[in-house]
C-alpha cells in the first residue's frame, strides 16, 4: 500500500483525505492520506520519512508553501517561477517540488465559466496559494492586483478596495476558514461590488465573504482539481477521470 500525507498546520479542517480516497477508489489505487499536523522544527523530519520511504508523496498546504522550498533537491520550473510548492515526492532519488495549486485554480475557473481577461482582479492575501493563483490570472490576462494588510510597492491595503472598480475578489487568506466563520476579510459595501468573488476556503461551503455577494464560489473544486493533480504526480501516470463524478460524490459527502 502507497502511503501519502498532508503537511500543514492546523489541519481539522481539511476534506483532503476524503478527495484523496475518492481518487484512489476511482483508479483502483491501495493507498492512504493522513493529516500530518507539523511544527516549523519538524518539517525536515517529513522530508526525511519521504527520503526513507515512509512516505509516497506530501501536499502541503498553510503555512508551509513557501517555507517547505528550502528542504527540497529539486523544484520544478513552474513552482520556481510561481515561488511556492505545495506537491513534493521522490523523483530520482531526489525530493522535488511542484505546485498544483495553479492547475486548481485555473481549472475551477473553467469549470464555473469565469471569465476573467482584461478583468480587474485583487487578489486577498501574499502567501502560497496566492502565488499561484497571482501566476493564474496574470497568465490569463487578467489586470491582478495585490491586497494585504501590510501594503507595500504594488500591493494595496484592504481600504484602498473602496474607491476600486472590481471583477474578481480572489480569498487566499485563511479568514472566515472554520472555526472562525463569523469572520470576513471584507465587509459588506466592498464585497457586494464586485462582479464576483472565489474564496479559495472550503470549510465552511459558505463563508461570510461568499454572503455578501451572490455570485460567490468557494474553492472545494480547485482542492479536486489540484489533489487529482498531485496524484498523477506522485504515482508518475496521468489519469482519465470523470470529475463531475468526483466532484458530485466528495459533496455529498460534506453535504454540500
Amino acid at each position: 500500500m502507497k502511503c501519502f500525507g498532508l503537511i500543514g498546520n492546523p489541519l481539522g479542517h481539511s476534506f483532503s483525505p476524503l478527495i484523496h480516497k475518492h481518487l484512489f477508489g476511482i483508479k483502483n489505487i491501495d493507498a492512504s492520506y493522513k493529516l500530518l499536523e507539523t511544527t516549523p522544527e519538524n518539517l525536515k523530519k517529513r522530508i526525511d520519512e519521504l527520503k526513507s520511504g515512509e512516505y509516497d508523496g506530501f501536499n502541503v498546504t498553510i503555512p508551509y508553501k513557501i517555507e517547505i522550498m528550502k528542504y527540497l533537491d529539486e523544484i520544478s520550473p513552474e513552482a520556481l517561477a510561481i515561488g511556492s510548492v505545495n506537491t513534493i515526492c521522490m523523483k530520482n532519488g531526489k525530493v522535488v517540488g511542484y505546485n498544483t495549486d495553479y492547475f486548481g485554480f485555473k481549472r475551477e475557473l473553467e469549470y464555473y465559466n469565469i471569465k476573467v481577461e482584461k478583468q480587474n482582479a485583487y487578489v486577498l492575501g501574499t502567501g502560497g496559494a496566492s502565488k499561484a493563483i497571482t501566476k493564474a490570472l496574470e497568465n490569463m490576462n487578467a489586470n491582478v492586483t495585490l491586497v494585504s494588510r501590510h501594503p507595500k510597492n504594488n500591493i494595496i491595503g484592504y481600504e484602498d478596495l473602496k474607491s476600486k472598480k472590481i471583477d474578481l475578489i480572489v480569498n487566499t487568506t485563511p479568514v472566515g476558514m472554520y472555526p472562525h466563520m463569523d469572520d470576513s476579510p471584507l465587509d459588506e459595501e466592498i464585497a457586494s461590488k464586485a462582479k464576483c468573488i472565489v474564496d479559495i476556503i472550503f470549510n465552511p461551503s459558505k463563508t461570510k465573504l461568499m454572503s455578501y455577494n451572490k455570485n460567490s464560489y468557494n474553492g472545494l473544486l480547485m482542492l479536486i482539481f489540484q489533489a487529482a493533480e498531485a496524484e498523477d504526480i506522485w504515482l508518475d501516470k496521468v489519469y482519465d477521470i470523470d470529475y463531475n463524478k468526483i466532484i458530485e460524490d466528495v459533496r455529498g459527502d460534506i453535504g454540500e
